[in-house]
């Protein structure tokens, strides 16, 4: 099974896992508007509001980033006796696969983030927030709820934003409790003591997060992976899994260290990240994934929601389609190869016992007709090799003004059709030096082609091969097309 399918494979089991994440949870609100002028009073910009939105904070979108993955929740957090923790019990009873045990303390300030953009600039966040711990019997209802919970979960993410939920002793009890029920625990670590941690199976600290519990500088792989040990052996803790913002991830466990490249294509918004990143990685571990592979999941997640504004999450399907997208990619430029790699390949794929077929063409603009040609060819063989003409070669068969697409394009093109098993290009006029060299035991060209011109015809029956003329798909033609297009 290679990496990617061990990938989808842990995807398809998050359905049937669950996790328990107890953690600060927060109201996040977002007030939208457009800013025209400075106001009179003072010089602030004057924010004409248009529109406003609540979600999920702080643990509540871990919560929440779980259930969109698919995975069953149990989630405890702590809000107070105020309007904002009545809405927060509404949002959690809205998200399917969640089921809460949200715990008043009298006299407590619920956690509100309120945030004010102009268009997609960020003006001013409003914080308001209790931090002190706690109390004693909240505590304990914490700790009666979380051993009830780990019969039934595959385990325990704490979400730790300083907010009292987790005091230090609070986490050390939390985790002694996990690893009694042989239960891992992964941990969205805050401050720069991680004492509180000791134990815990991974957690998640960012770059600057490392730097400061480390007290080292970290300006490099090396400085990342000295940073996450003396981490893990000061502390007692078995991984630390390193987001890096756009350079990725850092997964180090004992000796082991892998660097994770940055899966984001274009960044817009990298609130909540860090929440996804803990929360799929803890699913993937709940779900019986290793740590590496888990790793490379929550990568992912984590690039498809910086893409995203405000606290995003990223769905199952979404990180399929990402998984996807990247093999169709992968597989595209492992079909283009130089000469020598493909006769290396044909090599092998003969002595597999595979017929290997050969066609060559510039497929400047592919049409339905050279989709027939391929399929066909395809179909009279086990593996096709394309012999693509080069930029070069095109003009000095068809003229200055083509080719329309460039050979990238066009090899790029050709390698992601599943017709097609390898694309070669070449620059001579014929591609009898391919022929010759892959001695194809199928050469394919359509029937606009005589015999006596199909290039290599000889050689290949010859040897015993076959010449295989194809039935052109009537009115198409890559330069009819481009004689329309002028017109």
């Amino acid at each position: 099974m290679n990496d990617s399918e061990k990938l989808l494979d842990l995807i398809e089991k998050l359905d049937n896992s669950s996790v328990l994440c107890v953690g600060d949870v927060m109201l996040d609100k977002f007030v939208y508007g457009a800013v025209s002028r400075i106001s009179p009073e003072a010089p602030v910009p004057i924010c004409r509001v248009a529109s406003e939105t609540e979600m999920l904070g702080g643990a509540g979108n871990v919560a929440r980033n779980l259930a969109e993955i698919g995975v069953a929740v149990k989630f405890i957090s702590v809000v107070g006796d105020d309007e904002a923790a009545t809405k927060i019990r509404c949002l959690v009873n809205e998200v399917d696969k969640i089921a809460p045990e949200i715990i008043e303390e009298l006299g407590r300030q619920t956690t509100i983030k309120e945030r004010f953009f102009a268009g997609s600039q960020q003006l001013l966040r409003l914080d308001r927030e209790d931090y002190k711990d706690v109390g004693k019997d909240v505590s304990k209802q914490i700790f009666t709820c979380v051993k009830e919970a780990l019969k039934s979960v595959g385990a325990l993410l704490l979400s730790d934003y300083g907010k009292g939920v987790l005091s230090p002793d609070n986490i050390q009890k939390l985790i002694k409790l996990a690893k009694a029920s042989n239960c891992p625990v992964v941990v969205d670590p805050k401050g720069s003591d991680y004492r509180c941690y000791s134990g815990a199976t991974v957690i998640t600290p960012n770059r600057r997060e490392l730097s400061e519990a480390s007290r080292c500088e970290i300006d490099d792989d090396d400085g990342v992976t000295t940073a996450a040990k003396l981490i893990s052996n000061e502390y007692g803790i078995e991984n630390v899994l390193v987001t890096r913002s756009a350079e990725g991830m850092t997964l180090v466990s004992g000796n082991s260290v892998d660097h994770l490249p940055a899966e984001a294509l274009e960044v817009f918004d990298v609130s909540g990240a860090g929440d996804t990143v803990a929360a799929t990685l803890a699913a993937g571990l709940a779900a019986g994934g290793d740590l590496l592979v888990s790793s490379q999941i929550a990568n992912i997640a984590a690039g498809i929601v910086v893409g995203k504004t405000g606290t995003a999450v990223a769905t199952a399907n979404e990180i399929v389609e990402t998984l996807q997208r990247q093999d169709l990619i992968y597989l595209t430029e492992c079909k283009i190869v130089s000469l020598e790699a493909a006769e290396a390949q044909v090599e092998k794929w003969r002595n597999g016992g595979d017929k290997i077929g050969f066609t060559n063409g510039c497929f400047d603009l592919i049409h339905p007709g050279h989709l027939s040609i391929l399929a066909k060819s395809r179909g009279a063989c086990d593996r096709l090799v394309v012999g693509l003409n080069s930029d070069v070669s095109i003009r000095q068969l068809k003229g200055k003004s083509r080719p329309i697409q460039t050979e990238d394009s066009r090899a790029s093109i050709m390698a992601s059709l599943a017709s097609v098993d390898l694309v070669v290009l070449f620059s001579e006029e014929t591609p009898i030096k391919l022929i010759e060299t892959f001695k194809p035991d199928v050469l394919a060209k359509g029937a606009d082609y005589a015999f006596n011109d199909v290039v290599g015809a000889d050689f290949v029956q010859a040897y015993g091969g076959k010449v295989l003329l194809i039935d052109l798909e009537e009115g198409h033609s890559t330069t009819k097309t481009i004689e329309r297009l002028v017109r």
